[in-house]
């Protein structure tokens, strides 16, 4: 199916390309960040939580199942929480849910840096799990094009789909299908970019280097407050695609 063309301007500030590209740049980062420092997992997605705990069953180590239910249940939350609260806080608070997510998820890098490294790493994966379940459920599609900001099987799979329709196509005017592969594709490379940037600043400034991901974190929250507070005041009720 091609990818419908759509106006720019018809997007909130939530579904902007790079909203999501800086998203799941912070992404990458903190998959290298917990698989460097934080007990060798990936706690942006839970297949391989999933894929342990059925491991753990059918050796009937009970014990260990049941501690892989601490992350996923976590990531459950995660999903919960983001499903039920956009609405109240929409008119509660004036801003959306997804601005307001951007301050949670400071506030849990800003904790995550001060813990010391005698704290067990449980913590801080669990604390990563809830806020990428978040991010996952909420941040959805990036100008009306499905993608996920913690993680980037499908951006493979899609960046190879777009290769075949760009073959298939060749002969024909259509930009959809390349605007959509370049979608995943730039999702891909910023995933990438934000694990290379993780694993140094990890070297360099170990539990410490959370920290980096406040500066994007920062850039996207000025800008999500400034469109909820002046230029999208009156957009308040219009759902981001996806939702």
């Amino acid at each position: 199916m091609n990818c419908p063309e759509h106006n720019p301007s018809s997007f909130l500030t939530c579904e902007r390309n790079w909203i999501y590209y800086t998203l799941i740049f912070t992404g990458g980062f903190w998959g290298a960040y917990t698989y460097i420092l934080k007990g060798g997992v990936f706690c942006n997605a839970q297949t391989g939580n999933v894929v342990l705990m059925a491991i753990s069953l059918g050796s009937a180590s009970w014990g260990r199942a049941i501690y892989y239910l601490i992350p996923i249940s976590a990531y459950i939350m995660g999903a919960f929480i983001s499903e039920m609260v956009p609405n109240t806080v929409k008119h509660t608070l004036s801003i959306r849910w997804d601005t307001l997510l951007i301050l949670i998820e400071i506030a849990a890098v800003l904790i995550l840096g001060f813990l010391p490294e005698s704290v067990p790493v449980q913590v801080s994966q669990v604390i990563i799990n809830f806020i990428a379940s978040m991010q996952y459920n909420t941040f959805r599609q990036a100008e009306g094009i499905p993608v996920a900001t913690t993680f980037v099987t499908n951006h493979v799979r899609q960046v190879g789909v777009g290769l075949a329709k760009e073959f298939q196509h060749r002969h024909k005017d259509n930009t959809g299908p390349h605007k959509k592969m370049m979608t995943h594709l730039n999702m891909l490379l910023s995933f990438i970019i934000g694990g290379v940037s993780g694993t140094i600043f990890c070297g360099l400034l170990a539990g410490k280097a959370i920290w980096i991901t406040l500066i994007p974190l920062a850039a996207i929250l000025t800008t999500l407050l400034h469109a909820d507070l002046t230029t999208e005041k009156n957009l308040m009720e219009k759902k981001p695609s996806g939702h």
